[in-house]
């Protein structure tokens, strides 16, 4: 089903909002709310309704409920002033008021040409994840990671780029982490085993048999717990810029001090403009991004999650540890490393070819984190990863 109402159009199956045409990127709780406010429509919703249908009954604070509708208001062009789509009803609740024209939406195109698919599903714990399909050819499962949001990305000078690359070569399937782009943000517990949970919970909507996985930075370790307890579905394991041991268990005191500086800096500088954060986050992890690629590190943030959750997340990645699973792995790995990568030191990813029994290893010369187009490792990158995975692809 599609509403319409004024310039906008909202799919619930698909979890898209788009204003003329173009999409909106909308918080998952935010997206909730406006449906159910659509769906009933017809009626006053009280604040206990609200809470029951998008909190799912949990005690939440009066000014939640406000910064959600709010925001709600925000996502569709109107404010607590005009009320021009959603009306306060004084000690009553709430009504989404205005011409509402509802339509069959249009079946979604087959993945491919650039085109995507979005989608939820729930994790073991409930937890609502988003994940996304495009492009075709042999399945691709990029691991979740830190900062990604799957419409954002698409149209990110340091993501879409990357998306592109990889979706003419393969189906590309990736998700939204917990806390993180359109999976939910309300998140208790960051534990490694509920990081592999999600990804076991796409694997699954997704429908996928066999598949090459793909995981970067903190979605290596993820990958590498993932592919130890499913050797059966892995056929390819690729490793880039990632580790076994997080930084705040390795051994290095200076790596320790650097992570708490960083879990400090993204507390006080997170999505705002000139913070010492920007300049801090993009010399470690684009130091030969051009302008505009750094730039982006301020929408990238502010939209991708909160402050809060940044810092809870980057917590967690940081005491991951797959070091005693790592030697154990029996899919054929390819492990990727820039020389002077300023976010996991090269001695993580020699660390993990070592380990890995049989593993190759590319060494990518550069210092960005993140591959970028402009550099020479770039087309050694996917010249590799094609090579790995499609040279002994089996037909899917």
């Amino acid at each position: 089903m599609r509403y319409l109402f004024g310039d906008y159009a909202l799919v619930p199956e698909t979890r898209e909002l788009t204003s003329a045409g173009r999409p909106c990127l909308v918080e998952p709780q935010v997206f909730d709310l406006l449906v159910f406010l659509l769906r009933e429509r017809e009626r006053v919703i009280s604040v206990d309704e609200l809470i029951q249908a998008v909190w799912n009954g949990r005690i939440v604070s009066d000014s939640a409920t406000s910064a959600r509708i709010s925001a709600a208001r925000a996502a569709i062009g109107d404010d607590g002033t005009a009320q021009r789509w959603i009306r306060t009803i004084r000690r009553r609740g709430f009504r989404f008021v205005g011409a509402v024209e509802e339509t069959e939406a249009a079946a979604h195109p087959p993945a491919s040409g650039g085109r995507q698919r979005v989608a939820l599903c729930r994790s073991a714990d409930g937890t609502r994840i988003a994940y996304a399909t495009g492009g075709t050819g042999y399945p691709l499962v990029k691991a979740g990671h830190w900062l990604t949001h799957l419409e954002h990305d698409r149209q990110s000078p340091i993501w879409r780029p990357l998306l592109e690359r990889l979706e003419r070569r393969f189906r590309l399937v990736r998700y939204d982490q917990r806390g993180n782009g359109l999976s939910d943000w309300d998140i208790a517990d960051l534990s490694l085993d509920r990081f592999v949970e999600d990804l076991e919970a796409v694997v699954d909507a997704a429908g996928l048999g066999r598949f090459a996985l793909y995981g970067t930075s903190q979605g290596a370790p993820i990958a590498v717990a993932y592919a130890h307890r499913h050797p059966d579905r892995v056929s390819h394991l690729v490793l880039h810029g990632g580790f076994e041991k997080g930084r705040l268990l390795r051994l290095s005191e200076r790596e320790r001090v650097e992570g708490e500086a960083i879990l400090t800096l993204i507390r006080h500088g997170w999505g705002r403009p000139g913070s010492p954060f920007i300049d801090a986050f993009a010399t470690m992890f684009i130091p030969e991004g051009s302008r505009e690629q750094i730039d982006s590190l301020v929408d990238l943030q502010r939209l991708t999650t909160s402050p809060e959750n940044a810092a809870a997340l980057r917590a967690a990645i940081d005491r991951f540890d797959v070091s005693g699973r790592i030697g154990e792995i029996a899919t054929p790995t390819l492990v990727i490393h820039a020389r002077d990568d300023g976010v996991q030191p090269l001695e993580e990813g020699r660390a993990l070819a070592a380990r890995i029994p049989d593993a190759e290893f590319l060494l990518l010369e550069g210092r960005n984190h993140v591959v970028l187009p402009q550099e020479k490792a770039w087309p050694v990158l996917f010249g590799e990863i094609e090579r790995f995975i499609l040279g002994g692809a089996a037909p899917v």
